[in-house]
């Protein structure tokens, strides 16, 4: 059966400041549906960002409950994601979802999927999608060559390397950073 997704994220927390960027191409198939997707989100007035690989139905479903547990405990990122998964994972309509979420508020920044898994990695990037390791790998290599370039920049770069490689990720970017 085919499937409609919404492909790679690439996130990170780099000199203080949290960017995200996400290619634009949703897929239906092996066939590009659309080009101009946007897959980042702010939240918590501003306070949080958000970015979803997947069926963008299902992510969209999960971005209304992660927002209402973040709603719930007061900002508090870490415990609202441990209590969607925990949620995601025991709720048998919520384990039919497919999407992997990436989320951060500056401070930290975590993969969260219907698995049960919560990571938060130790260097500070993430990359979600069928073209999340290529922009993950990309953004650590670009910190290592230029630390002193922004997250913006790591992020978009990134991304556009990952659209280089991965058929299911195109160069129409959206880079979004928290304030």
């Amino acid at each position: 059966m085919k499937t409609t997704k919404a492909t790679t994220i690439v996130g990170l927390i780099h000199k203080g400041k949290a960017a995200f960027a996400g290619d634009g191409q949703v897929t239906y198939g092996e066939t590009v549906l659309k080009s101009t997707a946007k897959k980042i989100r702010t939240m918590y007035d501003g306070k949080i960002l958000t970015g979803f690989a997947g069926t963008a139905a299902d992510a969209l479903a999960l971005y209304e409950l992660l927002e209402k547990k973040i709603e719930e405990y007061e900002g508090n990122l870490p415990k609202a994601c441990v209590e969607l998964a925990k949620e995601w994972r025991t709720d048998r309509s919520l384990q039919k979802l497919e999407a992997v979420i990436g989320v951060t508020d500056g401070k930290h920044i975590l993969l969260v999927s219907g698995t049960g898994d919560v990571i938060e990695p130790d260097d500070g990037i993430i990359g979600i999608g069928s073209g999340g390791e290529f922009a993950l790998a990309a953004a650590r290599a670009l910190i290592i060559a230029n630390p002193k370039m922004t997250a913006e920049k790591i992020a978009k770069t990134a991304l556009e390397v990952a659209a280089d490689i991965c058929i299911y990720t195109n160069k129409n970017i959206t880079v979004e950073s928290l304030k």
